[in-house]
């Protein structure tokens, strides 16, 4: 049907890959985390790497180095952008997921879990993002827990579901995405605890450097995470992101 005005009702205003929509949702993270660690690392270097016990440190960690200025504001607009599309793949994974398991009670379950972990990540991040430890660290830390704690039991369920697709799957691309899904989540799980041990250690005992590694494994699990939902790219490799119109109400 064509509309008075000359425009087509059932023609897309625009319509992007889903390969292209997904890459571009992890570059902004990416982009703004590692301009924000590089500029706090080489104009901010004294005040990003101190610590409560005046020890030697040579990498800002992730709160310190989205805190300062003008990195907080580099992280907050990359992460502005990035939280809208990361909400609408996980309603792109949940509708995936129902017609995949209509008949799957578990599975069915485990979907439901899977959208409300991501959307529970997806809210953490966006939590310890807009208030720094500066401004409040009681805040940050819990939303900077919230957004572990999601990712984590996030990539657990997704694993799960995707070793059930792949008993069915003759797919090159769905077993590719489920190896590395399961690689990412074991890194993550090691990682974490790597973290949390350095985290203890530097407080304990304030030792030159562990505050060092614990940035780092900081960094490898956010890293790690991007990749996970870097995955996406073979799952949803030949679908389209599109806006349209709303359909036509038809009266009898």
């Amino acid at each position: 049907m064509i509309h008075p005005y000359g425009l087509d009702r059932d023609r897309p205003f625009a319509r992007l890959r889903f390969t292209t929509f997904i890459v571009g949702t992890v570059l902004l993270p990416l982009l703004g985390l590692t301009s924000c660690i590089f500029i706090s690392w080489f104009f901010h270097f004294e005040e990003a790497t101190k610590t409560h016990c005046k020890v030697s440190n040579y990498l800002p960690s992730i709160s310190a180095s989205i805190s300062l200025t003008p990195e907080r504001y580099i992280w907050r607009f990359c992460i502005g952008l990035h939280s809208a599309p990361r909400f609408l793949t996980a309603v792109a994974y949940f509708t995936f997921y129902r017609g995949r398991f209509t008949k799957n009670c578990v599975e069915t379950v485990l979907s439901y879990l899977s959208l409300v972990c991501a959307f529970s990540e997806n809210t953490g991040l966006l939590l310890l993002t807009y208030v720094s430890s500066d401004e409040s660290y009681g805040i940050h830390k819990k939303g900077f827990m919230v957004f572990i704690g999601s990712a984590l039991v996030h990539m657990m369920i997704t694993c799960w579901l995707w070793k059930v697709i792949n008993k069915y799957s003759v797919s090159r691309e769905e077993m590719k995405s489920y190896r590395w899904k399961k690689r990412l989540f074991v890194s993550s799980v090691i990682l974490c605890a790597a973290a949390a041990g350095f985290f203890w250690k530097h407080n304990k005992y304030c030792q030159p450097g562990i505050y060092t590694l614990f940035a780092l494994s900081e960094y490898l699990v956010v890293f790690c995470n991007m990749a996970f939902h870097l995955t996406a790219f073979w799952d949803f490799g030949h679908t389209e992101v599109a806006i349209a119109p709303p359909p036509e109400e038809k009266h009898f």
